[in-house]
């Protein structure tokens, strides 16, 4: 039989002292990790959660270099991240990024670039399916800043003017892991995983009161593991249930299977 683990990181803040004082506080993000946790569960996965203190970078690498060292081909890895999203400008990490800009994580202690969880997910088997649920604003492919929204409610985005001050900060060493990874990602296939991320390139992702905008309507269309169909009719009932201004994205990195895409959402 497979195995299925999970990682669950939900950040309601971020360490305001690695952040020139900004603590990014938001409402219902470790919600939506013990929630995404208790879907995983039931579904058959074993899950780790970390929440806001504990959501460090070392702490998240770490459990995916256990789950990569334990899962062989056939098994699934879910990883669920609820917090702030950002952006950082690549201008050493090579091509890969269309906008030169790479697309963060805001961990409890620093961001986590996209090429740094790339190079986590090359540490796995061929073969092991990784799925992966962002819920967080440049979730999506990220080829320009998205607008402002409307503000009729909080949106997990680290604001840019905020972005640039970390970045300006923190440059150099940004921009040692980009040279390092994006000369390394270059030369290796993508991992294959399938992601559903809570927007597209240009919106924003919803905080709310219990779950995020995504989150919530992802567990409202999974209702307790009665829904029924694959990964794409998935990512249409959620479209469905989400306003205009948050649009779900499903995007495949590397080449998941047909298999993978068409079974039933969270099967081990």
């Amino acid at each position: 039989m497979p195995t299925g683990l999970s990682l669950h990181v939900g950040l309601n803040q971020v360490d305001p002292a690695r952040y020139g004082g900004w603590d990014g506080r938001l409402v219902a993000c470790e919600n939506d990790a013990h929630d995404m946790a208790a879907l995983a569960r039931g579904a058959g996965f074993a899950p780790t959660t970390l929440l806001t203190p504990d959501g460090t970078v070392e702490q998240v690498t770490a459990a995916l270099r256990t789950a990569a060292k334990t899962l062989k081909a056939g098994d699934i890895l879910l990883f669920t991240y609820s917090g702030h999203g950002g952006q950082v400008p690549n201008t050493t990490g090579g091509d890969d990024e269309a906008d030169r800009l790479d697309e963060t994580l805001v961990l409890y202690d620093r961001e986590f670039l996209d090429d740094e969880l790339h190079r986590e997910f090359g540490r796995f088997a061929r073969g092991v399916r990784l799925l992966v649920v962002l819920d967080c604003c440049h979730s999506g492919t990220a080829v320009e800043m998205p607008d402002q929204g409307d503000g009729s409610a909080a949106a997990r985005l680290m604001p840019p003017d905020r972005q640039y001050e970390i970045y300006r900060r923190d440059r150099e060493f940004f921009q040692e892991i980009q040279q390092e990874l994006g000369a390394r990602k270059s030369r290796e296939p993508s991992a294959d995983a399938l992601l559903l991320a809570a927007c597209q390139d240009n919106q924003l992702a919803s905080d709310g009161d219990t779950n995020g905008k995504f989150t919530g309507t992802l567990l409202d269309v999974w209702n307790g593991g009665t829904f029924r169909g694959g990964y794409r009719t998935f990512h249409r009932d959620i479209q469905r249930g989400m306003p205009p201004t948050q649009s779900p994205h499903l995007y495949t990195t590397g080449n998941p299977g047909p298999a993978f895409l068409d079974q039933q959402p969270f099967t081990v």
